[in-house]
């Protein structure tokens, strides 16, 4: 594991009008270590759809909560880290009732939610959901060719 360059950490409150600060936040850390613009609309997409998953579901309404994000710069990636300290979301039991999608129903019938963890997948190289005080979501975004060079490496197949 290469070492840590940097660490930032911001608190913000668990409303929806202090996400775009960690969008901008992060777009202004991500290109300072070299990601491209796609990757780095990706971060953000990425970070604001876990931060909107905890203003949505974290903390009861009109309950005072905050979001952490926690962001660890490497030479070859970023580590974005979103925790709150509100109720947990038991993804085991409740993962099938928000997915957005099932691959019995028609794609038109979508449904509404389950698309921000669907998305966070997607856009990022890894992505852990740690529960314990709430609920952290753990990102991973390389540099471009980092992970790829990497995993090449870890996966040789001799015959």
């Amino acid at each position: 594991m290469k070492k840590k360059i940097d660490y930032v950490e911001i608190k913000i409150p668990a409303k929806p009008e202090f996400v775009g600060v960690i969008r901008l936040t992060l777009s202004g850390i991500a290109s300072r270590i070299g990601f491209s613009y796609e990757e780095i609309e990706d971060i953000k997409i990425a970070a604001s759809e876990a931060c909107t998953n905890a203003v949505q579901h974290a903390y009861k309404p009109n309950e005072q909560g905050e979001i952490i994000v926690s962001v660890g710069l490497y030479k070859n990636r970023i580590e974005v880290i979103v925790s709150d300290n509100g109720k947990n979301f038991n993804l085991v039991n409740n993962g099938k009732k928000i997915g957005p999608y099932s691959s019995e129903e028609s794609i038109e019938f979508l449904r509404e939610g389950g698309l921000g963890l669907y998305l966070i997948e997607t856009l990022m190289d890894e992505v852990e959901i740690r529960q314990g005080n709430g609920v952290s979501v753990y990102m991973v975004k390389y540099l471009d060719g980092e992970q790829v060079e990497r995993n090449a490496n870890a996966q040789r197949i001799s015959t």
